[in-house]
């Protein structure tokens, strides 16, 4: 059998999922409960694949520790591409054929999107195996989901002659359709959801990407060809990918070539791309209502809730979504939840954090939490991972407090490097260099109270650091 090689999108900002999903925090990498989240479920989908190789993973800069951490929790490699911007999947899937090539190889990639969920793997398992002999030959295969209804929030595909191994031609693809047409498709029958999950051998992507999006294709081998690596992470070139057009791979590729062709595909699947589409995959009780974490609900009916931090009470309530976070709340009625976009939208024009970040936000030696902001000081729990370390750094503006609560500290404070524990405290002065590790076996958590004239992230001026940061906030 031909290798199948997992390609994983995970460049996605999942907007329509705020207040829980952020830009700094995307919908693929949210905590599900129990440490699940979609991006892991991806990567052991990916890990099933039949004569696999090791994936090749695409995504942000601001998300590549997300992804380390997933691939170190799982005990998985995987190659690890950094695109300096979002520029849509066809250029993403383009740098992904480019490293698959680069050693002379040429095998089939699974291009899987990060964000997407399915209930039972077995049938995409087979429909792998049902579409590689099409993808050996030169067909890029997509795979149809079967509709369970007229949903107006998928493409579609209309399938065409049939091609053997179970697939067929692509007819046309269909953008997202109104009501009475996603009715109409279904009474007509051979019309199937668009996944966006593709087979194909690298070679063939990147022949057919050189005839149709010419300029796509020049862009992102000038910055392949430029590429640097950075420890585990490979960086294209940014100024050279920066220049390719944004577009997907359906307006790029899929509906001009005449290589296309669909892989039905039944199983119960969504996008999870909108508050609705989670009402809609989740736990239904007998008055309708999802309900997920401390919800208390009284003569309420057909209502999403989503309570993150703390106990939501709801009386006489009907068709709502409601989504808690520590830092905003949404009130939607369930068909308008895609509106959500808009309310990002006004966030980042007003220069808003909440449309970024979390008041918790991850970096790649653990995350820090704000619990308390005031008039020139504030309160943050810091977690730093077993083994890791922040840079050696200080700031202009503002004195640090450190108290530990759990684990051990080892800390630079100026010229001095002393170990703390449990209930013991340090004071960095400001403009004084100072560094904090954890050189024990278990997560360290301390309180940080700052003070002074200035408290922002960017009042950092970094020595030294083990992720490649110095000189920046990130």
């Amino acid at each position: 059998m031909t290798p199948i090689a997992p390609v994983i999108l995970c460049g996605g900002s999942g907007t329509r999922l705020w207040p829980l999903s952020r830009e700094a925090y995307p919908k693929q990498f949210v905590d599900l409960g129990g440490g699940r989240t979609l991006f892991k479920d991806t990567l052991a989908r990916a890990l099933r694949t039949p004569s696999r190789q090791e994936p090749v993973i695409i995504c942000n800069e601001a998300h590549r520790f997300y992804v380390a951490a997933s691939l170190r929790e799982m005990g998985a490699q995987a190659t690890i591409l950094l695109e300096p911007a979002p520029r849509n999947t066809a250029p993403a899937i383009a740098l992904a054929a480019l490293a698959l090539t680069a050693d002379g190889a040429d095998p089939l990639m699974l291009v899987l999107p990060s964000d997407h969920a399915l209930k039972d793997e077995e049938p995409l398992l087979r429909a792998v195996e049902s579409a590689a002999p099409l993808a050996a030959e030169g067909r890029i295969v997509t795979f149809g989901i079967t509709p369970t209804g007229p949903e107006t929030g998928f493409g579609y595909i209309e399938t065409g002659a049939p091609l053997g191994d179970g697939g067929f031609r692509v007819a046309r693809f269909v953008e997202k359709p109104d009501a009475a047409t996603a009715r109409a498709m279904l009474e007509q029958g051979g019309f199937l959801w668009n996944s966006g999950m593709f087979l194909m051998r690298a070679s063939v992507y990147l022949q057919e990407l050189e005839r149709f999006a010419p300029e796509i294709a020049t862009a992102c081998r000038a910055a392949w060809d430029a590429r640097a690596q950075d420890g585990a992470f490979c960086r294209p070139e940014a100024a050279a990918f920066l220049a390719s057009p944004a577009d997907s791979i359906d307006y790029a590729v899929m509906e001009h070539t005449d290589r296309a062709a669909v892989v039905p595909l039944s199983t119960q699947w969504s996008d999870l791309g909108s508050w609705e589409a989670f009402y809609q995959a989740g736990p239904v009780d007998g008055d309708g209502n999802v309900c997920q974490g401390d919800v208390l609900a009284h003569d309420t009916r057909d209502c999403y809730f989503n309570a993150r931090h703390r106990l939501v009470a709801a009386i006489g309530l009907r068709g709502l979504a409601i989504v808690e976070t520590r830092d905003a709340l949404l009130v939607a009625p369930r068909e308008r939840v895609q509106e959500v976009k808009a309310i990002v939208r006004r966030l980042a024009d007003a220069g808003r954090p909440e449309c970024k970040q979390h008041l918790r936000v991850y970096r790649p030696w653990g995350s820090y939490e704000t619990l308390v902001v005031g008039d020139r000081f504030q309160v943050k729990r810091i977690i730093v991972d077993p083994g890791a370390e922040l840079s050696l750094q200080m700031h202009h503006h503002r004195a640090e407090h450190w108290v530990v609560v759990s684990g051990t500290a080892e800390v630079v404070n100026g010229t001095e490097t002393r170990l703390y524990t449990e209930d013991q405290s340090t004071y960095i002065p400001v403009g004084t260099a100072h560094r904090l590790r954890n050189p024990g076996i278990i997560p360290l958590v301390l309180i940080e109270i700052q003070s002074g004239s200035y408290l922002g992230e960017d009042d950092i001026v970094r020595f030294s650091d083990a992720y490649g940061r110095e000189g920046s906030s990130r």
